[in-house]
């Protein structure tokens, strides 16, 4: 696989693409939606979407914020382990819901995220799917290939 646009290159013609996903991503200052959480959920999104770029630097970033690998390996499995909070399983289930569009949303869905979160929680999570789904179509549209830190 090439890359077909550099990442330089789509920042240099489309400086906004970097400022607006960006702001989509900052949670207001007293939200539920803590750093851990918002990159957990851009990790199981970007698995979702096969996203080998987003996958590669989400998963980097937990294990430097301290992310035990053990859970990192079992993130694609969360609904099988004891290893996430229930209020993690909530972001969890609505970051699926959501990147998942192809059955709608339920009532039981978002009734669901918001026994855990308060609605300006929900939108914040809300934002961070968006921001993530987004990079997610930019990295594989244009084969963005993460670069390995170590060889083997």
């Amino acid at each position: 696989m090439q890359t077909r646009i550099t990442q330089d290159t789509v920042y240099a013609c489309a400086p906004r693409i970097v400022k607006c996903l960006t702001a989509l991503s900052r949670p207001a200052t007293d939200s539920a939606v803590t750093q851990s959480l918002t990159d957990l959920v851009r990790l199981r999104v970007s698995q979702l979407n096969g996203c080998a770029f987003c996958l590669h630097m989400h998963a980097a970033e937990l294990r430097q914020h301290g992310e035990s690998q053990e859970r990192l390996d079992m993130l694609q499995a969360w609904r099988e382990v004891p290893y996430f909070t229930d209020k993690e399983k909530a972001a969890l289930r609505w970051a699926e819901t959501l990147t998942r569009l192809g059955s709608g949303v339920s009532d039981d869905d978002y009734h669901h995220v918001s026994s855990f979160f308060d609605e300006q929680s929900v939108i914040d999570l809300t934002t961070v799917i968006l921001e993530i789904n987004s990079w997610n179509r930019l990295s594989i549209g244009f084969n963005f290939i993460p670069a390995l830190t170590e060889k083997r």
